[in-house]
Order: structure tokens, then sequence, then C-alpha cells
């Protein structure tokens, strides 16, 4: 079993993960994704309304074209929101994390371990959303790797981002539904 609160210890903040892990050119591709993501007003809204701290730890990669068009989106949902304490953690740093959250019996990323207050997992998701996948289906059949030096399109970005807030919500909810954490908050 997972000891998440010494995994959330040893990831870094968006910031550090990025100023660690991510060459020049690396750095650009995320700086140039980050300033494309927007949240609409109802969006700021409903993570301002979250209410239960919600640690996030994200498995991922600088070199990693999924991570930089969605990991991007977290910092801006973790920005607007005080609740949610966003930690990144390099694919290759812990490789028992690594290893136990394989999907399909590889190493993809990236994956979103969301976890409660003292650190108990809730649920995890990844590595790309619903819509990606129908969008890859319909481009092509054989495999690729996103290089993240072309952003995707602006409106397949829109939908990735309510995807990804729907799950964070979905954390949220369950945290906030949680009897074990209702009885701690009195609430």
């Amino acid at each position: 079993m997972i000891d998440w609160s010494a995994v959330f210890n040893d990831a870094l903040s968006y910031s550090d993960f990025l100023t660690k892990h991510a060459n020049l050119a690396q750095r650009s591709r995320w700086d140039a994704m980050h300033a494309k993501i927007t949240l609409d007003d109802a969006q700021q809204a409903l993570l301002g309304g979250f209410v239960r701290a919600m640690p996030v730890v994200v498995l991922n990669g600088a070199w990693c074209g999924d991570c930089i068009n969605q990991v991007t989106i977290f910092d801006h949902f973790a920005r607007a929101c005080p609740k949610l304490d966003l930690r990144l953690l390099d694919r290759d740093a812990l490789p028992e994390v690594r290893d136990a959250l394989a999907i399909n019996g590889g190493h993809r990323v990236p994956v979103a371990v969301f976890l409660s207050e003292d650190f108990q997992e809730v649920f995890r998701y990844g590595e790309r959303t619903l819509s990606t996948y129908r969008r890859k289906a319909i481009e092509q059949l054989g495999a690729s790797c996103p290089t993240g030096l072309v952003a995707p399109d602006p409106d397949a970005t829109r939908l990735v981002t309510s995807e990804w807030l729907d799950e964070f919500e979905r954390a949220q909810l369950l945290l906030r539904l949680s009897p074990r954490l209702r009885e701690r908050h009195g609430d």
C-alpha cells in the first residue's frame, strides 16, 4: 500500500516541478500552453466553492505532450481553489508509485491521484479524457506520441478542461459526502 502522505511530501509544486525537470524547450511549451488556458466564471465559482482540503498528486513528465496539454489546466484549477493542493511527481522519481499507477500495463501519464485531507486515496484518473480518445480515434488508428509542439484546437482544450474539472468536482463531492469526514467536520 502506498503512503500517499510521503509521496505528496516528495512531490513538487507546479513551478518547482518545471524548474527541476523541464529543459528550456519543454518549459517554453508548458508556458505557451498555460497561457492558452482560461477558466470561465462558472468554472472559477465551482472551484472557489470547494470546502474540503483536497491534495492532488499528479504523476507526469516534463517531456510529455499530454502532460503539457492537461497538467497546465490543473495549475489553473489550483490557482482558483484555495482548498486544492496540487503536487507533481516525475514519472520515474518513485518507481513503486509509477508501477502502482500503471494503466493497461503501461507507465502512462498524466495520472491524477485525488486524496483526502488525511491522505486517504479518494480515486485516481488519467491519462487522457474521453473526448481526447474520441478525437484520436477519428484521426488515427496507429500509435502516436504527442510532442506538445503544437497546441490542440481551442475547442478541444475547453472540452478537456471541462472533463477534468468534472473529475476534480467528483473528488470534492466524494470528500464532502464522506461520512468519516462529515463526522470529523460536523457537517
